[in-house]
């Protein structure tokens, strides 16, 4: 790995040490700088879970990607600089409280200090900094308040504002256990990756998303909507706002081109 292109497509200088203040700073760089989208599988571009081919799209063509490519690649970059980082798959919770399927979400455990952190940077919203998975109390993080719970056969609960987020497993995997699951959310109608599209970054002071055409600013809790009304305003926005130039823009089987909306509408991906 090239680590000082991946830290200079980052914004950070190479650090010292591999410890918790480097780890918080990176997270959150790591979040600002590389947005959560699923732009792939409306682009008929393949999703590839090997390190190579996530660096490119990554850190040489200056792109994105969903949970098990950012911190896929993320969970190398931090072995590289000297953590002991390892990727754990995770339920994610449906709406009504029952956890998804296996394999549904990938995240990262980095053991530093004889403590585990969860660390993501690949679920769109979610917390700003590493979680400390024995924490007993709620943890503060300006994206919300998480407390993390006991769950059956050793995994973990993770909440946001008292709402189930996933269910993490307490095993490591390699990254190729993902790619069936990664087939499967990037390929199949029923998946919410391929029915809608998303393109979202923490900023300093909220986060910015683009929705097809609507681009969505959320500064100091409000939220404010504008509609893009044309492509070329839409190319715009990828540009300025997440560093992209892209060839066409992506659009879902029988979507709109313009709002990129499919059939099935009412999904949302994580960073919603």
């Amino acid at each position: 790995m090239d680590i000082d292109a991946y830290l200079d497509r980052l914004g950070v200088a190479r650090p010292a040490a591999p410890d918790l203040a480097t780890l918080r700073h990176l997270q959150e760089r790591h979040l600002a700088a590389v947005p959560f989208e699923n732009l792939s599988s409306h682009l008929g571009e393949p999703v590839v879970l090997e390190e190579d081919a996530l660096f490119a799209k990554v850190v040489h063509r200056h792109r994105g990607g969903f949970c098990y490519e950012l911190n896929g690649l993320f969970a190398a970059l931090l072995r590289a600089l000297g953590y002991d980082a390892s990727l754990h798959a995770a339920q994610v919770f449906h709406a009504d409280g029952t956890p998804g399927p296996p394999l549904d979400h990938a995240a990262i455990v980095v053991s530093l200090d004889s403590q585990d952190w969860l660390v993501d940077v690949g679920f769109g919203r979610f917390s700003r900094y590493p979680l400390q998975l024995s924490a007993v109390d709620a943890q503060r993080d300006p994206d919300g308040e998480f407390l993390v719970l006991d769950a059956p056969y050793g995994d973990y609960d993770v909440l946001l504002d008292g709402k189930p987020q996933y269910r993490l497993e307490r095993r490591p995997r390699p990254l190729a256990d993902f790619v069936p699951m990664a087939w499967w959310q990037t390929t199949s109608p029923e998946s919410h990756f391929t029915r809608s599209l998303t393109c979202s970054r923490a900023t300093s002071q909220g986060r910015v998303t683009l929705a097809g055409d609507k681009l969505i600013e959320t500064v100091d809790g409000i939220r404010n909507e504008v509609h893009l009304p044309t492509p070329a305003a839409i190319r715009l926005a990828y540009r300025v706002y997440f560093g992209m130039v892209l060839p066409r823009l992506p659009v879902p089987p029988g979507g709109n081109p313009l709002t990129g909306s499919a059939d099935r509408p009412d999904t949302a991906v994580h960073a919603s």
